[in-house]
């Protein structure tokens, strides 16, 4: 359990640490889609798990987040529609990088599909998050309760597909602080606590070999 005083409310440190996971993943594989000694097994994985879980958590905050602003910030309701109309572009963007078939096919081609596909999805992702940032930021400050927050993000674990979950864990220990992290984590079920530290492993090992670290 962290004690450790946050200058932020809890919705603003898990939404940042969230959308840096976004910012070093995406750039991850955009960079590993080209490196001969990545397996394609391995950009498979780390391919599937950016687009699901990119794909809920625009959802979550369309159909959930966003209207909770609203309804206390009913002026917000402009800005967070145009951060919707970019989600879609970055749909769009993922639906070219979901196609990219990594099994079959000669090799060289397959590798700089993805990295194009990959690239695309990094520009977009990180310019969406140069947009979003200034306006999320200030509305969970002022306008989300910790309830509230409670409530929504409860709803986001409870509803994340289960892909390649254990990178999720490998990218938050790279770009949180421990106290960063456990506040986080504190959400987690239960029965997946005793999980994590097999893991974290898993996911140390398969970012290696993405990254061509491997000893």
């Amino acid at each position: 359990m962290t004690t450790a005083p946050f200058k932020d409310p809890k919705a603003v440190v898990e939404t940042r640490l969230v959308h840096e996971v976004h910012r070093v993943a995406t750039t991850l594989l955009a960079e590993a889609a080209v490196r001969p000694s990545v397996p394609l097994s391995a950009l498979a994985q780390l391919r599937d798990f950016l687009v699901v879980n990119l794909r809920h958590h625009h959802e979550a905050e369309d159909q959930d987040l966003w209207p909770r602003i609203v309804a206390a910030a009913p002026a917000t309701a402009q800005a967070l529609d145009a951060l919707s109309e970019e989600h879609e572009r970055l749909d769009a963007a993922l639906d070219l990088l979901a196609a990219v078939a990594l099994s079959d096919g000669a090799e060289d081609g397959v590798r700089a599909a993805l990295r194009e596909a990959a690239v695309a999805v990094r520009d977009t992702q990180h310019d969406h998050l140069a947009h979003e940032e200034p306006l999320l930021f200030p509305a969970l400050r002022d306008h989300v309760s910790p309830a509230e927050w409670a409530d929504f993000s409860q709803r986001v674990i409870a509803t994340t597909p289960p892909v390649a979950g254990h990178l999720m864990f490998g990218f938050l220990d790279e770009v949180g602080s421990p106290a960063e992290v456990e506040l986080v984590l504190a959400g987690l079920p239960e029965p997946v606590r005793p999980l994590l530290p097999a893991m974290r492993h898993q996911a140390e090992d398969d970012m290696r070999t993405l990254r061509g670290t491997e000893s």
